[in-house]
């Protein structure tokens, strides 16, 4: 990948043509693809102000932080942005295990000429700098706030990178671009949702030049992403129960956002739902071993009247199969809290 240096984009496109957006924004792109460009998801739906906002990284040079609740396709969305204008995309989990040599570099003994000799073996960030590059930080808010300092002057505009070790200063590939998804803002696990976050220190948040927030989907554009990942639903039976099942998902964030569950459904776990279905046949058997199981005892009996709200059925019913009618239910209204 040592050729990648001398490379630059090298076309424009169309926000309006390539990504369906109302803007007359054109971004720079490369008219080639790499071995490091993510695959097209033609399924994948793009949130129209997270969108603007990453093509305002790839366009400007900004550093763009995509926070939101998980399951919501984040780290998906900066990928499928990169694979639209064939951006090479590099994605780093940031898990408490990663250390400042994995990141900067290390030396290592290899073998030149028969012989061996110790060698610095560049890190991610040097090696991702001094190329067009993507490189994304996934779970920003897992990392070791200590370790990541070591990228601080990087989330700077133009912002070099000092080889201690080497007494080198790198500058960056002018079409580097530096991107992070996280569940929270840096204030650690304030729900209890997100073990294994950390509060991390505001004077680098400070420095990511754009926070995008992406939560979950209106209703109908989540249903067009269970269809489109199963297209086993995509008749009319299908398309009402995807429906049924995007109402029932919701019910259980209201739940959340009340404190009456202490888990709730992305829109993950509703693929995953709609896949599993395929595979036992029976929707209730799906829910239960998709979601369901995750729960708490103490709270399956409210998620067990959600799911009676949305399908009149109980979670313990006779199988109903794909194909077949739901009866239509009384409705999913906002539920309201337990005990009310």
């Amino acid at each position: 990948m040592s050729d990648l240096i001398d490379l630059k984009p090298d076309a424009r496109v169309s926000v309006r043509e390539r990504f369906g957006l109302h803007s007359p924004l054109t971004v720079p792109a490369f008219r080639e693809r790499d071995a490091h460009v993510p695959e097209i998801d033609a399924a994948y739906r793009f949130n129209h102000d997270v969108t603007l906002a990453i093509l305002a990284g790839f366009a400007q040079d900004r550093r763009v932080l995509v926070q939101g609740l998980h399951g919501t396709g984040k780290s998906t969305h900066i990928e499928q942005v990169a694979a639209r204008l064939n951006w090479p995309c590099v994605r780093v989990n940031l898990d408490g295990h990663v250390s400042r040599l994995d990141l900067v570099g290390r030396d290592a003994v290899v073998l030149r000429d028969g012989q061996q000799v110790t060698e610095f073996q560049p890190g991610i960030v040097p090696w991702a700098l001094q190329r067009p590059v993507a490189l994304v930080f996934d779970e920003y808010d897992a990392g070791r706030p200590d370790v990541m300092f070591v990228i601080q002057r990087v989330l700077e505009r133009e912002g070099k990178f000092t080889l201690m070790d080497q007494n080198r200063v790198l500058s960056p590939h002018p079409a580097f671009r530096l991107f992070a998804t996280a569940n929270t803002v840096g204030l650690g696990n304030l729900n209890g949702l997100y073990h294994g976050a950390q509060r991390l220190n505001h004077a680098q948040i400070d420095r990511w030049n754009i926070v995008a927030t992406l939560n979950f989907l209106p209703a109908d554009e989540e249903v067009a992403i269970v269809l489109a990942r199963v297209p086993a639903l995509a008749d009319d039976a299908g398309r009402s129960l995807a429906h049924r099942m995007v109402a029932m998902a919701d019910l259980t964030r209201q739940g959340f956002a009340a404190g009456d569950l202490s888990t709730l459904m992305s829109p993950r776990t509703v693929i995953t739902w709609a896949e599993n279905l395929q595979i036992f046949g029976d929707v209730a058997l799906a829910f239960r071993l998709s979601f369901g199981n995750k729960c708490d005892d103490a709270e399956k009996p409210l998620v067990a009247e959600y799911f009676q709200r949305c399908f009149d059925l109980e979670l313990q019913a006779p199988p109903v199969r794909p194909g077949e009618s739901v009866p239509p239910g009384p409705g999913c209204a906002r539920p309201p809290p337990r005990g009310g």
